[in-house]
């Protein structure tokens, strides 16, 4: 499993990182002192120095002191009472905890203390013109750069949304612990708040007692945004503004910007029952209140500080414009001066203030007394009863004359913005509110074109240092998050369109759609396109799934492309998938614009096919080339999506279906394809890569993916998930969020400008090809076809208890059946990762690799390493994977939980594991596993002696837990252990 900081290769300090893993190890045992006694407190300390020395002696090569040291562990661990055992795992999950806090506050440290950091803008842009680009090239690629982040709630992050603030403020504490001019006095204080810290963290039940809701998983997306990537986006574009006028003299213009954001939270509904049209409106209505909310903030500290006087001919006819209008209605809400708030949160509030409406979900709103909130609503739209407070903050009309400009003009913003978020809160409780487009603030032009004129003014007056400070990052932050934050995709699987489009034909006497060919399915859905009149009868009476369906496009309608983004079709495979969204996106908006009389709002959303399995990615390139044959298909592809095609690849399923080695070859062979296709008919395209956190699901470093994508796959536009808890560690922090920005926008650029090397010879491409074929036979030999397998995999790892922990809205499977093959992606890797086995990543390349090279090609295999970027990336992602995976802890799994008759398919696969690294290293050239990131490698060496007791505890609370499956608080040990070694392998599935 790749660490999610390895984006970030600088170096750091070890030993200022070690001191202070040791500062915070000893604060935590000073807190366990205090909490469960001095005994449990030395019992913790003896256990990790028992385990420290285990792994002193493995690194120094002494197996059988090492393996003497751990079955000692071992032993001491079995003879734990269950209170004792639960005190153990809440104490080593902490302390991963705490390293992980530590090593993330050494990065940002490193990075604040260097000149010119590797992959920034001023790096890269450098290295380009050096490389014969030209200014006005580099100037041009950056600005038309489209790259969108697009932020899933994949069920992989194990913290507590409590947990997770509880970590920043402790990050923030270490920070503050750095700096030089701290007296000895503050920097006690500090450290006692550190104590505070981890004693209410202690206090703290680290265990979720409910399955999140869709709501609750938005909810979180949305303040990841309000506490970092708000703050972030801003100082991001200020870099490569920055950078794009130190190389080539012009800045970065305002309303330009590079990277933008998506959201699946809310909208994914492929297999999740829970997300229903109603949420999936609720959640974009929640996205929108964020934004206003967020926008009204801004504009009140601007208010506080843009109080001059002097000011350009056209700000001060807008400014007595406002005036003007306010006195023809009768009242004024003319600025009065707030002091702005000092964070984006009341420190009062927390992370999940009551004002918010995301404090409460939807449902719960609808339950409440609807007199009550009618009388609400009265109270607060009337006049009477607030304008006294109102007058006492309010400026005489007599002092009208010398009012700040600015301030009238943020002002009427504000006032837009306010009745704005007001409307929104109405809908979201469902009730009747007045729609007088004058009134609100419902695009991003409406609020950055009174912006620009104020900024335009500043300039012109001589004050452009004020117009680029706070002003320009609102305009930047307007340009960047729209009116929604980040635009929800909806995703939905291709049989649930194709039962629908079964129920209409059906209803119309047309036989059933699912049973026709692919021709006839085109040709019939190629009719409908063209005409002119609904498809689908409001008299229709149909299933409930097929209605959630038709209500899902009905609400699609209703939003329109101004809140919405794609229309993702996972299981993707024929040409006519892709209509079938069409025509019910068609149909749906022609009954909603005829009964609100008028167009929908905003564009027809794009649609996009996902191409997962192995099957479906080696057809990807014919299917779009079908869809582009088509007159309609590709007429409307030019009219309304600007002549653009997006498609999605899918990493999690096809490395599942065939081994991460095969998925590989596959994905970039289908890319390949998909690009030549759309070349063929002049045709844009956008790929959108769904990567998982995990190597075995297409994790990784960004930088290093990006760059080994094939030749022509990213000019410019690139769309990328990043999920559960790789969003917490990408852009959890803003310093690491401005570093994982500007990493996507070098990356990008580079593989735009130079793209990365192709394959040089047919050749190496015929070895990938053998290698592929005898990896995906071996894999699927060892997953598929031996019988022992299923049930040496539910024996082996925690797989069957993953369910308790309650960290994500959907099911662990697709379907009922207990098999692989309907188990999704993320359970397999999760599970595995837990064993420390990681064998999903890994299985199947050792006898691929050793297949080529007993035919006398390891020399070829070598060279494809050292020029062939894809090759090199994929090898080094294995290799990088090896050195997490541990064969003494995977054995031990196995001889306590597995039975005998299956122990011997463990040992193979152990071997194996043995003999993949040996094959790698051959490969690779590197004496070591990770030789070539001894950071990495450190970084993990550093863990063991708190994550090899994790292990050790999680096989004795899986054998109790077995044998007596209704006990509560083995199922917490046991659930906790998984937390603790979570955090130790720094990612989950």
């Amino acid at each position: 499993m790749t660490d999610t900081t390895d984006d970030i290769a600088e170096e750091i300090s070890f030993q200022s990182f070690e001191d202070d893993c040791k500062m915070l190890g000893n604060l935590l045992l000073e807190v366990l002192q205090r909490e469960v006694g001095a005994q449990m407190r030395e019992k913790v300390d003896r256990y990790r120095t028992l385990a420290q020395s285990a792994c002193s002696m493995r690194l120094a090569g002494i197996e059988d002191m090492a393996n003497l040291l751990e079955k000692q562990l071992a032993s001491d661990i079995s003879k734990m009472s269950l209170e004792e055992a639960l005190t153990l795992a809440r104490a080593f999950s902490h302390y991963l905890n705490l390293m992980g806090i530590a090593e993330v506050h050494h990065r940002v440290r490193r990075q604040k203390n260097v000149a010119s950091l590797s992959k920034s803008c001023d790096d890269i842009f450098y290295q380009l013109l050096q490389r014969g680009v030209s200014p006005d090239q580099l100037y041009d690629t950056v600005c038309k750069q489209e790259v969108e982040i697009v932020l899933t709630a994949h069920p992989t992050q194990i913290n507590r949304r409590t947990l997770q603030y509880k970590h920043i403020k402790l990050s923030h504490l270490l920070d503050l612990k750095d700096r030089p001019d701290l007296t000895s006095e503050e920097r006690d204080m500090v450290i006692e708040d550190m104590v505070r810290e981890i004693t209410s963290i202690w206090q703290t039940d680290e265990l979720r007692r409910h399955k999140p809701t869709p709501v609750d998983e938005a909810s979180a997306g949305l303040n990841i945004v309000e506490q970092s990537l708000w703050k972030a986006v801003p100082h991001y574009l200020r870099r490569v503004s920055n950078a794009l006028k130190k190389h080539t003299g012009k800045p970065l213009p305002l309303k330009c910007t590079p990277i933008r954001f998506g959201s699946w939270m809310g909208g994914d509904r492929d297999g999740n029952p829970n997300v229903t049209a109603k949420v999936t409106k609720d959640v974009s209505l929640l996205s929108r209140w964020m934004t206003i909310d967020l926008y009204i903030r801004e504009v009140d500290s601007l208010k506080f500080e843009l109080s001059m006087n002097r000011c350009s001919d056209s700000l001060s006819k807008l400014a007595h414009e406002i005036l003007e209008q306010e006195c023809n209605v009768g009242h004024s809400h003319y600025p009065r001066i707030e002091i702005p708030r000092t964070g984006l949160l009341n420190q009062q509030d927390g992370p999940e203030s009551p004002r918010s409406p995301m404090a409460k979900s939807p449902s719960q709103n609808s339950l409440r007394n609807a007199s009550l909130i009618a009388k609400r609503k009265m109270f607060a739209e009337s006049q009477v009863g607030r304008s006294s407070f109102q007058k006492l903050l309010e400026p005489k009309p007599t002092k009208r004359s010398a009012i700040a400009p600015y301030r009238i003009v943020l002002g009427n913003i504000k006032d837009k913005l306010m009745k704005t978020r007001r409307r929104l809160e109405l809908l979201l409780e469902d009730l009747p509110c007045d729609f007088n487009l004058s009134e609100y603030c419902d695009t991003s032009d409406e609020l950055i074109e009174p912006l620009m004129t104020c900024h335009d003014s500043l300039q012109s007056c001589g004050s452009g240092i004020l117009a680029d400070g706070r002003l320009a990052d609102l305009i930047r932050r307007v340009a960047t998050f729209g009116m929604v934050l980040m635009k929800l995709d909806l995703r939905q699987e291709s049989g649930r369109h194709a039962e629908t489009l079964d129920a209409i034909t059906k209803y119309l006497d047309m036989g059933t759609y699912s049973e026709w060919d692919e021709e006839k399915k085109l040709e019939f859905l190629t009719r409908e396109l063209k005409g002119k009149r609904p498809l689908v009868s409001p008299s229709m009476e149909v299933a409930s799934d097929v209605k959630e369906v038709l209500d899902t496009f009905r609400i699609a309608a209703e939003l329109g492309s101004d809140s919405l983004g794609a229309y993702v079709i996972s299981m993707a495979s024929n040409a006519s998938d892709v209509l079938a969204v069409e025509l019910l996106q068609k149909d749906a908006r022609l009954a909603v614009s005829g009964e609100i009389g008028k167009p929908c709002p905003g564009g027809t959303l794009r649609v996009v096919p996902l191409f997962e399995t192995v099957k479906d990615l080696r057809g990807a390139g014919s299917v779009i080339r079908k869809l582009l044959s088509i007159d309609w298909y590709r007429e409307h592809i030019i009219k309304n999506h600007n002549g653009h095609q997006e498609v999605m690849v899918g990493y999690s399923d096809s490395g599942k279906d065939a081994g991460r080695f095969t998925a590989a070859w596959e994905l970039y062979k289908a890319q390949e394809d998909v690009v030549a296709a759309c070349n063929e008919y002049d045709i844009k395209v956008t790929l959108f890569h769904g990567r998982g956190g995990s190597i075995g699901r297409g994790g990784g470093p960004t930088y290093l993916a990006i760059q080994s994508q094939p030749p022509g796959s990213v000019m410019g536009t690139l769309r990328s998930t990043e999920q559960g808890e790789m969003v917490q560690a990408k852009f959890g922090l803003p310093q690491i969020a401005v570093r994982q920005l500007e990493i996507y926008t070098t990356a990008v650029l580079l593989a735009t400008l130079r793209p990365p090397h192709p394959p040089r010879e047919q050749k190496w491409r015929n070895l990938m090809e053998e290698i592929s074929k005898i990896s995906c036979q071996n894999y699927r030999s060892v997953v598929y076809e031996n019988p022992e397998f299923l049930t040496y995999f539910q024996e082996a790892t925690p797989q069957a208890e993953l369910g308790f922990l309650n960290i994500g809205s959907r099911p662990t499977r697709r379907k009922s059946s207990t098999g692989i093959g309907h188990l999704r992606a993320i359970p397999w890797v999760f599970a595995w990762t837990q064993t420390r086995f990681v064998l999903p990543a890994w299985l199947g390349v050792g006898p691929g690799l050793r297949g080529v090279c007993e035919k006398g090609h390891t020399e070829d295999l070598k060279a494809m390493y050292k020029e062939w970027p894809f090759f090199q990336s994929t090898i080094d992602l294995i290799e990088m994977v090896l050195g997490k995976a541990d064969v003494p802890i995977s054995k031990h799994y196995d001889e306590v939980l597995v039975s005998k008759s299956r122990r011997h398919l463990g040992d193979e696969l152990r071997m194996e594991l043995l003999a993949t690294e040996k094959l790698v290293l051959v490969v690779s050239g590197h004496e070591k596993l990770s030789a070539n990131n001894r950071i990495l490698r450190r970084l993990i060496e550093s863990r063991l002696a708190y994550l090899n007791p994790m292990n050790l505890l999680q096989v004795e609370v899986l054998k109790r837990l077995r044998s007596d499956d209704d006990n509560k608080q083995l199922r917490d040990a046991l659930l906790i252990t998984i937390n603790g070694i979570a955090a130790g392998m720094r990612n989950t599935g």
